[in-house]
């Protein structure tokens, strides 16, 4: 299981075009068939910080998640929406979970 954490920062006065983006992002990621976890967090210090976590099945599934038409749109958005420079993505593999 592939792990990905994305730390943001979206400029003042997009934060509301920001949860639009995001939230089609995560519906049309947690469609494909390998994502099973897709969690999109505002910082509760910090309403123009964000937190996404999301969860592919393998390899596989995320370079098919990075060549879909969203995803595309999606770096269009960030590109608008996003401090420039504040996006940071780690990629992990999930070792233990508790639900």
């Amino acid at each position: 299981m592939i792990a990905l954490a994305v730390s943001l920062r979206v400029k003042p006065g997009h934060r509301e075009p920001f949860l639009t983006a995001a939230a089609l992002q995560a519906e049309s990621s947690f469609a494909e068939p390998g994502c099973t976890y897709f969690d999109v967090a505002a910082d509760t210090a910090d309403e123009h910080h964000f937190v996404l976590y999301e969860l592919y099945a393998d390899q596989a599934a995320l370079d098919a998640h990075r060549a879909s038409p969203h995803f595309a749109a999606w770096r269009a958005s960030a590109a608008e929406h996003l401090v420039p420079g504040s996006l940071t993505v780690t990629t992990a593999e999930r070792l233990l979970h508790h639900a």
